[in-house]
């Protein structure tokens, strides 16, 4: 663990290239060994994967970014001036850009002091920790780099009022156990006064989901695809790429959109790196990415499970994406 920072701008590194590559070491072992074969979803974001995702957000199939910066947009002046925030932190923070809205809103209302966000990537959270320090005069930046599933003890009690804001439908990536471990950490972020944004994607007709995640113009297919190409390059293995095709359907009884990887043919893969040879079947497949889907019953029970209670809700016209604003509950 490592410190460095300015009078303005703080990171605090909790996670290192080096331990990164140890991790993604294990759980590609641990994935590529299992009955059902995986990868996790967080290996899709190398700088071309990345760079994949930003034209996902972009496609006219893909509601879920302009539906959700829609709705922050529309909000964010009456969310800034009622719950006053003066620190805003962000899971999983990437960019931030549709964070701006909020952070827009709270410096007009003249409340926002200090942001904080936590990525793994040092690079992202320096080079978006910059653009802050720029676009908001005013603004510190207390920044660490880590996972937002391991690393949120971190972060230093809240001052004055805290915002935390998880955005993009990214706790829909996490399946039911996941979540159950990680929202009472994020609960754990909170005094009495402050707040918790959750964005979430609804659940909604079949066709609407299933069409974002296999757009006309196969960018998702490529961004699916591109997650053997980054094992490939950090573990050296010899996925051949056309010998896989994208598959993404929706699996109704746990209301989730499934990715995975399907041999077009017989695979031997090898992982010299983990002196690892893995086979595969015509027809098998690898699942690269949950993405659930909710309703605005199941978050309210999800956030009173975790010491947290549904405060607001706030959609679109067609239901498509949900925002929840969380409190901490009230001790009995």
């Amino acid at each position: 663990m490592s410190t460095q920072g300015t009078e303005r701008l703080k990171i605090d590194v909790r996670i290192t290239p080096e331990d990164l590559l140890a991790t993604m070491a294990s759980d590609v072992r641990e994935g590529l060994t299992a009955p059902q074969k995986y990868l996790q979803a967080k290996y899709f974001y190398d700088d071309y994967g990345s760079e994949l995702f930003e034209q996902i957000t972009e496609l006219p199939e893909y509601y879920q970014t302009r539906t959700e910066l829609a709705i922050l947009q529309g909000i964010a002046p009456d969310l800034a001036r009622r719950l006053g925030s003066h620190e805003l932190l962000e899971l999983g923070s990437g960019s931030s850009k549709k964070t701006t809205a909020l952070m827009d809103a709270l410096t007009d209302a003249r409340t926002l002091e200090r942001f904080l966000p936590i990525d793994v990537s040092e690079q992202i959270l320096r080079e978006s920790a910059q653009a802050l320090l720029d676009r908001y005069p005013g603004l510190v930046v207390d920044g660490i780099v880590g996972d937002f599933l391991r690393h949120l003890h971190a972060f230093a009690p809240s001052r004055d009022g805290r915002l935390v804001v998880f955005l993009g439908s990214t706790i829909g990536n996490l399946n039911e156990t996941e979540r159950a471990g990680f929202l009472p950490q994020v609960r754990d972020l909170l005094q009495p006064g402050d707040h918790f944004l959750l964005g979430v994607d609804l659940v909604k007709e079949i066709a609407v989901v299933e069409a974002a995640y296999n757009d006309a113009a196969g960018v998702t297919a490529q961004f699916n695809l591109n997650v053997l190409s980054v094992v490939n390059r950090v573990l050296g293995a010899n996925f051949e790429l056309p010998a896989y095709e994208h598959v993404a359907f929706y699996n109704r009884e746990h209301d989730r959109i499934e990715m995975h990887l399907r041999a077009r043919s017989p695979q031997e893969i090898q992982l010299p790196a983990l002196d690892l040879t893995v086979h595969m079947d015509e027809g098998e497949t690898i699942w690269t990415e949950i993405s659930c889907k909710f309703t605005r019953e199941r978050v309210a029970a999800e956030l009173s499970q975790s010491g947290l209670h549904l405060v607001d809700w706030y959609t679109d016209p067609g239901c498509y994406f949900g925002l929840a604003l969380a409190a901490p509950a009230t001790p009995q």
